[in-house]
């Protein structure tokens, strides 16, 4: 089997070289990322990581670039302490992996973040992003906590339960229209329930020809063609942040 067979993963590249502009720290039992904006503020956005994990390169990355655009970022381990996936894991062993790692168990560790966010750096407004793993616990968030005023759920969605179109605040669905995890029937049909059930904004978008985890791309590990695509969705990322945090 090749990594087009397998939900979750994708092509990781080159991207293990890259630190970070923050630091680690810990808050509780819980270790985490954060990185500061250039300017003082009381946003925060909450990243959700990847099977890979909150020390994963990529995610430090895009949690960087939305740091910059004057948030304060905390990426917290949602896996409490448990090993990320690694590409030389073995498939097999993946579903056994997952049922300690669920994605919609992630409200008492958002809860506890969130307390941080407002006692530790005075934070008024908070938004939460999360890809793939992640982008299914932000849709989970999204449905069941209200403290969250905004979502970004990249190339993730939750897909057994019918209860999930109610969301409770403005999210945004990022998907690439060659993602081997989630089909174009999932994500028409996640539209078209969303018409019909959603009461708050939310924005749904297929970048052309992009594969599971584009949003995450260093600059090295870059294709040409995917560059336009790449800058559109981070765009539109900060872009949407921006609407319902920073006004």
């Amino acid at each position: 089997m090749s990594n087009k067979d397998f939900p979750f993963q994708y092509d990781i590249g080159r991207r293990r070289n890259y630190v970070g502009r923050g630091q680690e720290t810990q808050i509780e039992n819980i270790k985490a990322y954060v990185c500061q904006p250039p300017f003082p503020t009381d946003k925060a956005v909450i990243v959700v990581h990847d099977i890979y994990g909150w020390q994963f390169p990529d995610t430090r990355y895009t949690a960087d670039i939305i740091a910059a655009e004057g948030y304060l970022i905390i990426c917290p381990d949602f896996f409490l302490g448990k090993a990320p996936w690694t590409p030389n894991d073995h498939w097999q062993n993946f579903g056994d992996w997952l049922k300690h790692r669920d994605p919609m168990k992630v409200d008492r560790t958002t809860d506890i973040v969130i307390k941080c966010l407002k006692q530790q750096y005075n934070i008024k407004k908070i938004g939460i992003v999360g890809f793939s793993w992640g982008g299914m616990a932000v849709h989970h968030l999204m449905l069941t906590n209200p403290e969250l005023k905004t979502g970004v759920s990249a190339y993730g969605i939750i897909r057994d339960s019918e209860d999930r179109y109610n969301l409770l605040n403005p999210t945004f669905f990022i998907f690439g229209e060659k993602d081997h995890t989630i089909s174009k029937d999932q994500v028409t049909l996640l539209e078209e329930k969303l018409k019909e059930y959603c009461l708050v904004d939310y924005k749904v978008k297929v970048y052309p020809g992009q594969v599971h985890g584009f949003a995450q791309c260093k600059p090295e590990d870059m294709r040409a063609k995917d560059v336009p695509y790449i800058e559109e969705a981070r765009i539109d990322m900060v872009e949407w942040l921006n609407r319902y945090l920073m006004f």
